[in-house]
């Protein structure tokens, strides 16, 4: 499911899947990082208080964990936590992605190594989703995020 219906979006959401998760998940970071100052939390409590408890799931585990949680949610693992994430709401989803950026921002979730350098290949895609307005950023990521969690 894709909730925008921007070609130049949808296209930069196909584009996106087509890397490794671990490529996925420094896109992320390196987005929230771009546009953290306008985000909020989503406005249902529902959302929230579903994406608060996940977060402190995975916040719970120890730091290498995290990182696994993360990409078994990325790739799909039919793991306890990815199959969780997929009973999520978008809300929640896209609610819990905000949550594990802020706390990689402030240490408390493991954090992309400092000397990491996205791949080369992630240029054009890098420089396209800067040119998206705030909206359009927004229902990119909520496209990916939904997508996220263990394949039925």
């Amino acid at each position: 499911m894709t909730f925008t219906a921007d070609p130049k979006t949808k296209q930069l959401v196909e584009q996106f899947r087509s890397f490794d998760a671990d490529t996925q998940l420094a896109l992320l970071w390196f987005g929230y990082l771009d546009i953290k100052d306008k985000l909020t939390p989503a406005n249902q409590t529902s959302a929230q208080d579903t994406a608060a408890a996940f977060y402190d799931t995975i916040r719970a585990l120890p730091k290498e964990q995290q990182l696994q949680a993360q990409r078994d949610i990325v790739a799909g693992a039919n793991s306890d936590i990815s199959r969780s994430y997929t009973a999520l709401s978008s809300s929640a989803k896209l609610d819990l992605w905000l949550r594990l950026g802020r706390a990689m921002e402030d240490g408390t979730v493991i954090q992309v190594p400092s000397d990491y350098k996205l791949p080369s290949n992630t240029q054009d895609f890098t420089n396209n989703i800067q040119g998206l307005d705030f909206e359009q950023r927004i229902d990119f990521t909520r496209s990916v995020v939904f997508e996220y969690g263990a394949k039925q």
